[in-house]
């Protein structure tokens, strides 16, 4: 899942719609540093209301990735997609295409969910700009016993950029996606990718229920992020 996929059922909890963002965020800036849900468990309960939603959200993103990822509209689209950037760039390997079709699912979704309801993303990013940016660094610092109070600007740039709103056009999602593949040091996409992005966006936007539909909760992870 994406940012705003994970943070759709917790809207109204900003320090929960912090922590379901924080291990991508720490992704983007902190690669070697993980907020996992075993490190946030213990935070479930704490007496400050802001860490327990905190810890809530971080165990909400790890949750939604386990069903999410198994899901067979998960794996079906993202062989289908990862088939179509094979067209489109030509690629003889894998590699590249099997990373993008995995996230184009996840972008577009984020996508579908703001063509649906704009009024989504600007609750998301309300949410987010309401949270203590401090706060959330030394929570992850707390979490994981180390400093990271570099993720503070992060959290400030992210809000101020509202990047989510650029996958609503293809122009400005082939351009986040080719920051993606600097990042990871891949070759970056052409504009042939424009070609296959309209008919990725419909066919995504077709499956979104499929594709947010998890399986019967089996575990007390599951649980505990949807009480």
């Amino acid at each position: 899942m994406n940012y705003l996929a994970h943070a759709i059922e917790c809207l109204e909890d900003p320090y929960q719609v912090a922590g379901a963002a924080t291990p991508d965020w720490l992704c983007m800036t902190r690669p070697r540093l993980r907020c996992r849900s075993r490190q946030a468990a213990p935070f479930v309960d704490a007496d400050n209301a802001q860490l327990a939603a905190f810890a809530r959200g971080v165990m909400r993103h790890h949750a939604d990735d386990d069903w999410f990822h198994e899901t067979g509209a998960f794996g079906d689209l993202s062989m289908e997609l990862a088939r179509r950037v094979r067209w489109a760039t030509g690629d003889r390997d894998g590699m590249r295409p099997g990373f993008l079709g995995h996230i184009l699912v996840e972008l577009l979704l984020d996508a579908a969910l703001i063509a649906e309801d704009r009024r989504g993303v600007d609750a998301y990013y309300a949410a987010l700009a309401a949270v203590d940016a401090e706060f959330v660094a030394a929570a992850i610092g707390q979490m994981n016993g180390c400093d990271a109070s570099g993720v503070a600007g992060l959290i400030t740039r992210f809000v101020e950029l509202r990047f989510l709103y650029d996958y609503m056009e293809d122009e400005t999602l082939l351009f986040r996606l080719n920051q993606v593949m600097r990042r990871v040091r891949l070759p970056e996409l052409s504009a042939k990718m424009l070609e296959i992005l309209p008919g990725a966006r419909q066919l995504v936007a077709e499956h979104r229920t499929a594709l947010l539909t998890p399986r019967p909760m089996e575990s007390p992870l599951l649980a505990a992020v949807a009480s």
